[in-house]
């Protein structure tokens, strides 16, 4: 019997995950709560304005309505314990508890854990003195730090400082100040690391970890990873300048670790998890985690999953996820490009018109996300608009596509990079002159058959 699935957000993670469960012969429908421009009656799609932030009415929507299955997007709603209301209430939700979820709501918690079980991450330490923070900022022997709020994750909590005596005044703004308020109670002080940065994703079940192929994200605003900080521009997927061999590092000496002490712990973490890596030259470090899919990540690994993704989440659900593991696309390489709104990532123009030709053909996708219907016309509502994600047999073709997507659209004042993948392109050139024309990486192999969307 086929089952109605309620996925929770707006955003284009929410839309790549309606469009991904929408494929699945077990799924009847899915409903977005509030969703977007492009899960508003997008054939088994549609949205709903059920309010989700009260679980006591959310619960009743979901029997009345014969939601078997919700699927949580947004960090916010994993922390206030949804999760776990919802599944109180005999409705089956996917993500983890508010418990588990602290790995992302509560860096305090998230560094005592990580030095606890001796999983590699950056050098430091959590206080909620502003003397005791200053006087270890003074002790250290760090050329660079960072000091993180140690509340609900957020990129303006977060502060690199290059002095000491920067590092001292940031420290006594948040502790002393309260300038973030209360997600600002205590803060973690860390060495900068420096690297090549990576998402390394996994389903678990509390026991079995089945990592995903390994996402890059570019977080800057502009080409050449200049300008600010952003949510995510882009991404591609897999990462080829990433050997075999550190993959399955990454599973042995981090995921596995992470679940294992999670569950000695007595908080079994189940649903999807993201780990924001970096590649240091002497190491694989953690430097922040996200309890469910991240954005873009999840909008430019999903279309490799080559299998039902509805039967994995109940697996996993269940404890089973041994017994339907995922299968990805091996020969296939995914490139998203971010379009944004004009002031992105501060203070955004909104409502303007989104035209143009809206990618038809095989291996293209735009997944919205700061979208919505005004007037039967798709209008801007967010700073992050739309996601043009490509898929083809290799890095370039992707690229190439995305690109030509992202042309063909068309809103006032549009921000989006041009170079997504750069440093991936940048190693498979090198790779093809040291081989002299034969590539070895694995971005490259012989094309196979892939329907996708």
């Amino acid at each position: 019997m086929a089952d109605r699935v309620l996925v929770i957000g707006s955003g284009g993670r929410e839309h790549a995950l309606a469009w991904k469960l929408a494929q699945s012969p077990h799924v009847k429908q899915v409903l977005v709560a509030p969703g977007n421009a492009g899960t508003a009656n997008n054939g088994k799609i549609s949205n709903s304005a059920v309010l989700v932030s009260n679980h006591t009415i959310l619960a009743q929507f979901c029997k009345d309505h014969n939601i078997g299955l919700v699927v949580v997007g947004p960090e916010a709603l994993l922390g206030t314990g949804i999760v776990d209301d919802l599944m109180s209430a005999g409705v089956r939700c996917f993500g983890p508890s508010a418990k588990a979820a602290q790995l992302e709501t509560n860096r305090s918690f998230a560094k005592a854990f990580l030095d606890c079980h001796g999983i590699p991450t950056a050098r430091g330490k959590a206080f909620a003195d502003p003397q005791e923070a200053c006087s270890f900022i003074t002790s250290t022997d760090f050329p660079a730090l960072v000091i993180k709020a140690s509340g609900q994750a957020a990129r303006k909590e977060i502060i690199i400082a290059a002095s000491k005596e920067e590092a001292c005044r940031a420290v006594q703004e948040i502790l002393q100040d309260k300038v973030f308020g209360k997600t600002g109670e205590t803060v973690v002080i860390e060495e900068l690391l420096e690297g090549e940065e990576l998402s390394c994703l996994c389903f678990t079940d509390g026991v079995t970890v089945a990592p995903m192929p390994l996402v890059q994200a570019h977080k800057q605003l502009m080409d050449g990873d200049q300008g600010p900080n952003t949510a995510g521009m882009g991404a591609y997927c897999p990462v080829p300048q990433i050997p075999e061999a550190l993959l399955e590092k990454i599973k042995d000496s981090i995921l596995q670790p992470i679940v294992d002490g999670m569950r000695q712990e007595g908080t079994t973490y189940v649903g999807v998890l993201q780990t924001g890596l970096m590649r240091t030259k002497d190491d694989v470090k953690i430097i922040n985690f996200t309890c469910h899919f991240g954005d873009p990540q999840c909008q430019v690994i999903l279309p490799l999953l080559t299998n039902d993704f509805y039967e994995v989440i109940q697996a996993t659900i269940d404890g089973k996820l041994c017994s339907c593991m995922p299968a990805w696309s091996e020969n296939h390489t995914a490139v998203s490009v971010v379009m944004a709104s004009e002031g992105y990532p501060g203070e955004y123009v909104k409502d303007m018109e989104v035209t143009g030709n809206f990618p038809r053909e095989l291996g293209v996708k735009v997944f919205h996300a700061g979208t919505t219907m005004q007037d039967d016309k798709v209008v801007t509502g967010g700073g992050r608009v739309l996601t043009v994600t490509a898929i083809k047999e290799d890095l370039m073709s992707a690229l190439e596509e995305a690109n030509k997507g992202v042309v063909a659209i068309r809103f006032q004042g549009a921000i989006y990079r041009k170079d997504i993948g750069y440093q991936a392109i940048a190693f498979l050139q090198q790779s093809v002159y040291v081989s002299k024309g034969t590539s070895r990486n694995r971005c490259l192999p012989s094309p196979q058959p892939l329907i996708l969307f």
